[in-house]
């Protein structure tokens, strides 16, 4: 069923005051399709009501998928008792989550409600950088030691696992907690009761560190498809775990982050259609901005080549395709080298091998493009479009021109975001519309180059 149909559905119900049916049609819904549909409730006092049939575990799940806007507003309904209700619930690192984009006075709330453990294991993650593996990852993990069996493996799981977010990657630590193994549920089932865990545990145990960034930490639990990766602090003990469902919230607001730079767009986390029309303008004015300013720079090419163009002014009608040209070409290297950096599939070392691949791409490409623009001038243009002054000469300066800038093009695409990561910004900053502007500068400059080169103008 569509949400229009089921937001529709339960609204009947209610103004039907068929309470109990709203009730179970809520609580058979899976928690992050109730907080969809609760969200696009429109009255606010239907929605709290709604939360309220919420049985308390589907309440504390759906509350962690609601936006902060959503749960800073059903906070300030909650009584003391609600809020403390859901608070016990829900895992450690959500409540850290909530915490940090909450103001003072609602934190101030959420920690009074909170028991002294939890507010200790909260301070404890946000003591970490934002963009850290620490900030992201939670405590609630089993851990095991190398000396039990699998029979007291068991005994432990059961009794702490009810209070974790995984069960099934347990963690084999040492008395100062520092990691030594790993094993999974699925090893201790297929194992003997009174087998050592020390016997069977993996100890090639691949973490991360606390202070590693929360991206690098995604990714590489993406590459040895782990559903937990565990997190260290300098001294190798095991402090907390990153859970795949945590993994990839951080790697779709990353994604989401360098598209937007790569649009020339300040990030933002905060939904489309909840984002006011003055804060979507401070995000995209500064580039904006930035992006005309520069453009100037292409004017004052064309100024300083303008007797140029008076004496032969066809030259004038191919600037467009030729700007295009070059900044579509160094935008595809951009954005491929980009993607490759957030994956770690290169890095500064390889970039003279970059530089060369993409050489190569930009001749191949570079010529064929000639080739067709070619034809295309002197079989279309000038007998069937009956533009005389297209002569042989103006077709190879056009043509020497697209060859040209396409190198020149796909060398600096490659080569600022290999630059930019290595001066530690962002290599999305470094995407088309910036790109660009370098290449129509530099497109205008051969073009003007070869044309007073070779039709001596």
């Amino acid at each position: 069923m569509e949400l229009n149909e089921m937001l529709e559905q339960i609204n009947e119900l209610y103004n039907s005051r068929h309470i109990a049916d709203v009730k179970k049609l809520l609580n058979d819904l899976n928690p992050a399709d109730i907080a969809q549909l609760l969200e696009a409730v429109d009255e606010e006092r239907r929605r709290i009501f709604f939360f309220r049939l919420l049985t308390k575990e589907n309440a504390a799940e759906t509350f962690v998928e609601f936006d902060f806007d959503t749960q800073e507003k059903l906070i300030h309904s909650f009584s003391d008792a609600e809020l403390k209700e859901v608070l016990d619930e829900i895992y450690v690192d959500d409540a850290a989550d909530i915490i940090e984009e909450m103001p003072a006075t609602v934190v101030k709330r959420i920690l009074k409600n909170t028991d002294s453990e939890t507010r200790e294991a909260i301070n404890s993650i946000l003591k970490y950088p934002e963009d850290s593996a620490g900030s992201i990852m939670t405590p609630e993990f089993v851990d095991l030691k190398k000396d039990m069996t699998v029979e007291d493996a068991f005994k432990r799981i059961r009794r702490t696992g009810v209070d974790k977010e995984t069960i099934y990657t347990c963690y084999v630590t040492d008395a100062s907690r520092h990691l030594i193994g790993v094993t999974t549920v699925k090893e201790l089932l297929l194992s003997d009761y009174d087998d050592i865990i020390e016997d069977f545990m993996e100890t090639n145990v691949i973490s991360i560190n606390t202070l590693d960034d929360r991206e690098k930490a995604s990714t590489e639990l993406s590459r040895y498809d782990f559903l937990a990766m565990p997190v260290v602090d300098m001294e190798n003990r095991l402090v907390g775990i990153i859970t795949v469902d945590d993994a990839i919230d951080v790697l779709q607001e990353e994604n989401t982050e360098d598209i937007q730079k790569m649009a020339a767009i300040v990030p933002t986390d905060t939904p489309y259609l909840k984002t006011g029309v003055f804060e979507t303008w401070k995000k995209r004015i500064p580039w904006l901005l930035l992006l005309m300013v520069s453009a100037t720079i292409t004017s004052q090419i064309l100024t300083s080549f303008e007797s140029k163009l008076a004496a032969l002014p066809v030259l004038v009608a191919f600037i467009p395709m030729l700007m295009d040209t070059g900044g579509n070409s160094g935008g595809q290297a951009s954005v491929t080298i980009i993607r490759s950096l957030s994956l770690g599939e290169i890095k500064m070392g390889d970039i003279f091998r970059v530089v060369w691949k993409e050489i190569r791409v930009a001749l191949v490409c570079g010529v064929s493009l000639a080739v067709v623009c070619f034809a295309k001038l002197m079989l279309f243009d000038k007998p069937v479009l009956g533009n005389s002054e297209i002569t042989l000469s103006v077709a190879l300066v056009i043509c020497l021109t697209i060859v040209a800038e396409i190198v020149c093009a796909k060398i600096i695409g490659c080569t600022l975001p290999i630059f930019a990561k290595r001066l530690g910004f962002d290599p999305a900053v470094m995407a088309s519309p910036f790109i660009t502007t370098i290449v129509d500068a530099i497109s205008l400059l051969v073009y003007f180059g070869l044309a007073s080169l070779i039709l001596s103008i």
